[in-house]
């Protein structure tokens, strides 16, 4: 894929897609203000579109899930703009990164090469579901489209409330290609089901659930299951 020619850090900042996103949408003033948690490099040229600033996992975050691949061969389903791809390109041995929006994957690979990791990654514009009987992995990541913002307000949220396909069939299609799924989840997911899919799982799974903050807050729920400690 052909790669533009490289721009003052100005012109980056002021003609970035995510900075135009920005200051035609109020709403999304909350999530601007969290620009350097989402990303730290944020003003070296990052671009985001409307969706990407309020699903892209913060980097903090996005680095500690990508610890516990190091080393592995991971497949990252529903990448987007590519803050979990890029931290898994620092430290995996091969990272294959799918969206179905081929905006999304052009702003993925360019913020992949802010970072300069952009040779370690295959991008792919596709739908993982159709995708993943072709799909050869260690580890699969799973952060699939939470629904937008409003997720927060319902008490209790459940896996079927994830999209494209309910919670419980994706993790199906991903038991599939390996039993070393990771799940990003709301805040508010239901626990009691992620604990259903570790032991419904043939062989039953081992989980580990963590809690993830920045700067004191709570922003999701990750969620590991591997027959052994991934």
């Amino acid at each position: 894929m052909a790669r533009k020619r490289k721009r003052s850090l100005l012109e980056q900042v002021i003609n970035s897609p995510a900075e135009k996103e920005q200051s035609t949408c109020p709403k999304l003033t909350k999530y601007w203000l969290q620009r350097y948690d989402l990303f730290s490099r944020y003003d070296e040229g990052i671009q985001m579109d409307e969706e990407g600033w309020y699903s892209v996992t913060p980097e903090k975050i996005a680095v500690k899930q990508a610890e516990r691949c190091r080393g592995k061969v991971v497949i990252d389903c529903f990448s987007g703009v590519g803050g979990n791809t890029i931290q898994f390109a620092k430290v995996c041995s091969s990272v294959i990164a799918i969206d179905i929006d081929p905006v999304k994957v052009e702003m993925a690979i360019n913020n992949a090469m802010v970072y300069g990791v952009d040779d370690r990654v295959d991008y792919v514009v596709g739908d993982f579901i159709h995708l993943a009987p072709s799909l050869k992995g260690d580890v699969l990541f799973l952060s699939p489209p939470w629904g937008g913002p409003m997720y927060n307000k319902v008490e209790s949220y459940t896996l079927d409330m994830l999209q494209p396909k309910d919670g419980y069939k994706l993790f199906q299609i991903a038991q599939t290609i390996t039993p070393n799924i990771i799940m990003f989840l709301p805040r508010n997911v239901d626990l009691a089901q992620l604990e259903e899919l570790a032991w419904l799982s043939s062989p039953p799974l081992t989980l580990v659930i963590e809690e993830n903050c920045v700067g004191g807050r709570i922003k999701g729920i990750t969620a590991y299951f591997s027959c052994s400690a991934v």
